[in-house]
Order: structure tokens, then C-alpha cells, then sequence
């Protein structure tokens, strides 16, 4: 379980989840004090160093040296999660399978950071370079580091810890 805070009112949850090292991971989400009625952009980033904040994390994780882009794309950073939807509070809630995200294996997420960002991510389609490195999703308010991961009812839940900034 991820709990994210920052310097801002967002804070929340994100869980991953994966039964083996071959299979895809689930991800769980529960964020708050967002602004409402938005898309945010969410990933998780190279470095689990948050010593200045989220800034810290460093770029998105990718360990295959691919374009930004949507989840589903083909073309993408394994840390590319994309957007998420808030209501009319300010609240996002949801799930999505992913095929590039492990708990297990070389390409591990352990020891990473999860950043939810202050903007939209454009998912590499805004048609300039910054669009295929960082899907120009703005600053990070709210980011967790992955520390341990434990089996539970044969699936492999992560844990993240925050750091208050």
C-alpha cells in the first residue's frame, strides 16, 4: 500500500498488487484533495530518494529507455500510469491491470517513488519533446517510496511509506 502525502492537501493510497513474477500487477487507488472534476497524472519515478520532496524521485522509471506515453500503449515508460478522474470533491477512486508494472523480477518498482502530479498528463501525444519524456503532468504534490513487498492470500502486495515534506 502506498500512502501518499506531500506539501499539499493531497494525500491517499495506492496498492499493487501481483500473483507471480509473469503475471500483471493491479493497482488500487484512493487519492484526496485533488481539484475536482480533473484528470491527474500519476507514475511511478526512478529513485526512492524524496530527501528534497517528491522533486527528489527523479524522472518516470524506464529501465528500456522508451517515449512517455498511456498505460496501454505499446511505447511506453514502465512507469507510465497515466491519469486518473477526480468528482466534484476533489477525489479519485479506481483500478487498472498493468503488464509493464512488477513487484516481482528485474524490473521491480520496489524502492521507487509513486508521484501524483498537479496536471493532466498528456500521454505523450502533446507533439514536442518534453510531451515523450514527461507527458507535461506538472508538479508534484503528493508522492509514497515502495519499501517491502510480502505475500498475501498468494498474491504480492507492495508497501509504501512517505516522507511529510
Amino acid at each position: 500500500v502506498a500512502v501518499l502525502r506531500g506539501d499539499s492537501k493531497v494525500s491517499g493510497t495506492v496498492t499493487f498488487e501481483q500473483e507471480s513474477e509473469s503475471s500483471p500487477t493491479t493497482i488500487t487507488w484512493k487519492i484526496t484533495g485533488n481539484d475536482p472534476n480533473a484528470e491527474r497524472g500519476m507514475h511511478v519515478h526512478a529513485f526512492g530518494d524524496n530527501t528534497n520532496g517528491c522533486t527528489s524521485a527523479g524522472p518516470h522509471f524506464n529501465p528500456e529507455n522508451k517515449e512517455h506515453g498511456a498505460p496501454d500503449d505499446e511505447v511506453r515508460h514502465v512507469g507510465d500510469l497515466g491519469n486518473f478522474k477526480t468528482d466534484g470533491q476533489g477525489n479519485g477512486e479506481g483500478s487498472h491491470t498493468d503488464k509493464l508494472i512488477k513487484l516481482i523480477g528485474a524490473q521491480s518498482v520496489i524502492g521507487r517513488t509513486i508521484v501524483v502530479h498537479a496536471g493532466t498528463d498528456d500521454l505523450g501525444k502533446g507533439g514536442h519533446a518534453e510531451s515523450k519524456k514527461t507527458g507535461n503532468a506538472g508538479a508534484r504534490p503528493a508522492c509514497g517510496k515502495l519499501l517491502s513487498v510480502f505475500p498475501v492470500k498468494a498474491k504480492w502486495r507492495c508497501s509504501i511509506l512517505t516522507r511529510y515534506l
